[in-house]
């Protein structure tokens, strides 16, 4: 299906100004004394200059270089409106402008290259999507483990001290009668001396005997 082409305002006035900027520049350009084919490539020259420029601008951050070629372009155009409109006879075109003229072809490639290699900013990059790899595994940290300290061996209960075993009494002194009636005498004989009863250690040294069997004695003296 052939698409309908709207007509705008806008571009039918860029065409109407191309033509007429294209066909002054041709004008110039004969008179400056460029003849045949050549008188044609001077306003696409400009035209190709100026498109370089605006779109140098449009694209790129640093676009004072296309700034400068921009003007130097649309001075060219303008310039070429202004001498045609009755303004310079172009039957007797002056000297400078034919050297300007002349000297475009080589102005204008060295505009065009210059636009074409300017060096541009780098676009920032874009981020890394790769998977990121792993980190290395920290080595494990020394750690030192302090051991409790053993328990105490359990002690055995303490034992109470048990009470003293009571003696068994010892067994009982047979006093042979003899020996008692001589430990009576010497008993009286103690008492009537010295007025007191005789003790189980002065017996004992009396009749020379052990000391239970004088203990015995005495019990039985009392």
């Amino acid at each position: 299906m052939p698409r309908n082409i709207r007509l705008d305002a806008v571009l039918i006035q860029a065409v109407i100004a191309g033509a007429l900027s294209f066909a002054h520049l041709h004008d110039l350009a004969e008179a400056a004394g460029q003849n045949g084919w050549k008188a044609w490539a001077y306003p696409i020259s400009v035209d190709l200059l100026l498109v370089a420029a605006w779109r140098r601008m449009r694209t790129h951050a640093d676009n004072r270089a296309a700034w400068v070629w921009f003007v130097i372009a649309l001075a060219a155009s303008l310039g070429a409106n202004i001498a045609t409109a009755g303004l310079l006879d172009l039957g007797h075109v002056p000297a400078w402008l034919r050297i300007l003229v002349a000297g475009w072809p080589a102005l204008a490639f060295l505009g065009g290259t210059l636009l074409a290699h300017a060096p541009t900013t780098p676009e920032p990059a874009a981020p890394d999507t790769a998977p990121l790899a792993a980190p290395d595994p920290a080595p494990a940290p020394d750690i030192t483990v302090e051991r409790a300290p053993e328990p105490a061996p359990e002690l055995p209960p303490a034992t109470t001290p048990s009470a003293p075993a009571v003696a068994a009494p010892a067994p009982a002194v047979t006093i042979p009668p003899a020996l008692l009636d001589h430990a009576r005498k010497v008993a009286d004989t103690h008492h009537a001396t010295t007025g007191d009863r005789i003790d189980s250690a002065t017996l004992r040294a009396r009749l020379n005997v052990p000391a239970p069997l004088a203990d015995a004695i005495t019990a039985q003296l009392a």
